[in-house]
Parts: C-alpha cells; structure tokens; sequence
C-alpha cells in the first residue's frame, strides 16, 4: 500500500517544505515546521460541504440588482466607523486580539445589537453555553433570536448557517474549529486556511 505523502508546514508563515528543517527558509523562526499529510483529492472530485451550499448559478450582468450599499449597524460608533458603517452582508471580517482583551465581550454584545434585527448564530468553540449565558447575563443580552451553538466541526457550522440562514455568524473562535479535510490540529495553519476558506464560501452562496 502506498504510504501518504506528507509535507512540512511552517505554523508562523504557512510555507510548505518538502522535509523538515530547524529553521524556516521564509521567515526564520526556529522549530515551527509541524508535519502534515498532503492533500490527495482534486478540485474535480472535491464535495461542497454543508448541505450542498453550492447553489449559485451564473446570471446575466443585466438581471442583477445594482448593491445599494445596506449594511448592518453594530450599534457601537466605532465599530461601526471601522467597517465602515456596519457590517456588509456576505462578508467575512476577522475580529483579532491578545488573549483577554474582551473580543468574546464585544462580539456578544453586537450580537445582542443585531439579534434585534435577525436571527444570530453564536457558534463557541471555547466555552460552554452556560459559561456564555452568563456573560450574556451581565450584558442585559437576553432574546431569542441569538442561538448558542458548541461545536468545533466546520461541516457541522456549514450545515447550521445553509440550514438557519442566520442574519449574523460569529465563530469563537477560529483557532479552535477544524475541518476534516486536513489532517492537523486545529490551530495549525493548514486548519485555519482551509476553515477560513469553507466559511468565506458560505458566506459569498448564501
């Protein structure tokens, strides 16, 4: 049986290596090569994950209604001042920081602004619900259109969202969910591209 043919991934820079190395050829950071197995499917016979989310179809130019620049207010001033006046539907915005600085704390609180308007899917890979809950209880959040969901599973995220069609999704965090199309850790570089690209592509189908 043929063995897997694997590479060597740099966690810093996401350069791929044939063989490992001490030190990164591209960034110079010692020790990040972490060894992964390569791919093996093609763009020919790769599956759409999540209930098949790929329903788009080419349209004529003409057919299309022109974007009249809606966006979702965040109901915070300067959150809204660096999106440029909220949040534009089907995009996808990172949202980072140094552990502690309150990201999950923002995050729920716009939740809460948005909830008003739509239904929000909260999917939390670090918490519990209850953890969560609370917080949201100290926030005066509290409505039943924000819905919690534990998992870590980007199949499982991508069939929720094509299944509810939430007006809102935030992940919290993308480090922690992973994908089954990449055999490393979740964290890695190879799971936060890959991830990052199945929700972008959720996003821009639905």
């Amino acid at each position: 049986m043929k063995k897997p043919k694997s590479v060597f991934v740099c966690q810093s820079c996401g350069s791929r290596q044939q063989k490992w190395v001490g030190k990164c050829p591209d960034c110079g950071d010692w020790n990040s090569l972490a060894e992964e197995i390569a791919r093996t499917e093609t763009a020919r016979n790769r599956r759409p994950v999540g209930d098949d989310i790929g329903g788009a179809r080419p349209v004529p130019i003409a057919g299309i209604k022109p974007d009249d620049g809606k966006r979702i207010p965040c109901g915070m001033e300067e959150m809204d001042r660096v999106l440029g006046g909220g949040i534009v539907p089907g995009s996808l915005v990172l949202i980072g920081g140094d552990p502690g600085i309150g990201k999950s704390t923002l995050l729920l609180q716009l939740c809460g602004t948005v909830a008003a308007q739509g239904q929000v899917l909260y999917v939390s890979g670090e918490e519990s619900p209850g953890q969560i809950k609370m917080r949201a209880d100290r926030m005066g959040v509290d409505t039943a259109s924000l819905l919690v969901y534990a998992e870590t599973s980007v199949e499982m995220v991508a069939a929720q969202i094509n299944e509810l069609k939430p007006a809102l999704v935030i992940i919290d965090s993308i480090q922690t969910v992973y994908t089954e199309l990449v055999p490393s850790a979740p964290g890695s570089v190879g799971q936060l591209r890959e991830s990052t690209a199945i929700l972008m592509q959720v996003c821009k189908r639905s």
